[in-house]
């Protein structure tokens, strides 16, 4: 008999309701939200309370799933979800699928069991990538908390920890809102994955000294060219990844592709409110009205990935025939 998995659903559709994992009350407690109305939805996905491409893209069809309930108008919710974050096209995908069926909430509910199919396809394809043994640095969330379940960076990890490869995780904290030292953190211990966490300016210094075997990450947006859009901190991993000559590999689906992109310089880049860089859990770090920039993703160049995992396969360079190759049909 098949053990339940220690993290439940990250987004499901519940007696009328989009039911999510409330990630704002995270590590401390495991709480959930429930969405009755596409304004509500909306709010969660703004204020992170579900977050990360693959979930953003199940939050997307259940939008329009609510909107369908409800008898919102489609148009205006479809545009009202697709204001709440730019970067991750999987939302975009989502609302598409949504708008386009013909009964939303069925199309929801295959999404999303879809997605935890294909993240394990993903997970499978990856695994043999991480060496045994393997100390694999990481950064943000990219696992069932980003998903509808499962995971993609996370689920390589995962997946080469159920083979055996006996993995242990380098856990970049993630600033400014620290996915890393907040969600996966409490992910790898759930799942008794061995993991240390770190901050962010130390991944370089673990690298020099050898310790870090590769790096895996998650992805928003990639381009048709192979750049990436993940967290901001991402680039800086691969050019240090590079320079230590350490394998550097984006995990993502299929539906993280954005063949309308055809560089990193046409993906928008979500600018996020100054008081999550200026305080931390509502403490101010840094003077009243101080100027801040806070981007929340960077674009991480193709010539730095090392390789692209989905659930098709591992994409190799040139990333424009491979990923042509992938999204065929």
């Amino acid at each position: 008999m098949t053990a339940p998995d220690p993290i439940p659903p990250t987004i499901a559709w519940v007696d009328g309701c989009v039911r999510m994992i409330d990630q704002r009350r995270l590590p401390g407690e495991l709480a959930f939200v429930d969405a009755k109305t596409v304004d509500e939805l909306c709010d969660a996905i703004r204020t992170l309370a579900v977050r990360g491409a693959p979930a953003l893209g199940v939050a997307g069809a259940m939008g329009m799933a609510l909107a369908q309930v409800t008898g919102a108008d489609p148009d205006g919710a479809a545009a009202q979800i697709l204001g709440t974050r730019p970067t991750a096209v999987n939302l975009a995908w989502g609302v598409g699928r949504g708008r386009a069926a013909a009964d939303a909430v069925a199309e929801a509910e295959r999404l999303a069991a879809d997605d935890v199919a294909r993240n394990r396809r993903l997970g499978a394809h990856g695994a043999p990538l991480v060496p045994e043994g393997g100390r694999v640095l990481t950064h943000c969330n990219a696992g069932a908390l980003a998903c509808a379940g499962y995971g993609t960076a996370l689920g390589v990890i995962r997946a080469a920890a159920e083979q055996g490869r006996r993995p242990s995780v380098w856990v970049d904290e993630t600033r400014p809102v620290l996915q890393g030292a907040r969600l996966t953190a409490w992910e790898l211990d759930r799942l008794g994955i061995p993991a240390t966490l770190v901050a962010d300016v130390m991944a370089g210094s673990l690298m020099s000294g050898g310790e870090v075997d590769c790096v895996v990450v998650g992805a928003d947006r990639i381009a048709r060219n192979g750049d990436v859009a993940n967290k901001v901190g991402t680039y800086s991993l691969a050019v240090l990844a590079r320079h230590h000559g350490i394998p550097f590999y984006v995990a993502a689906p299929l539906a993280t592709v954005d063949l309308d992109c055809p560089t990193g310089a046409d993906i928008p880049i979500e600018r996020r409110a100054a008081d999550e860089v200026a305080s931390i859990e509502g403490h101010a770090i840094a003077p009243p009205g101080f100027t801040v920039e806070n981007r929340a993703f960077d674009v991480t160049p193709a010539e730095l990935v090392t390789a692209i995992v989905t659930e098709a396969g591992v994409l190799e360079p040139p990333y424009t025939e491979s990923i042509g190759s992938a999204t065929a049909g």
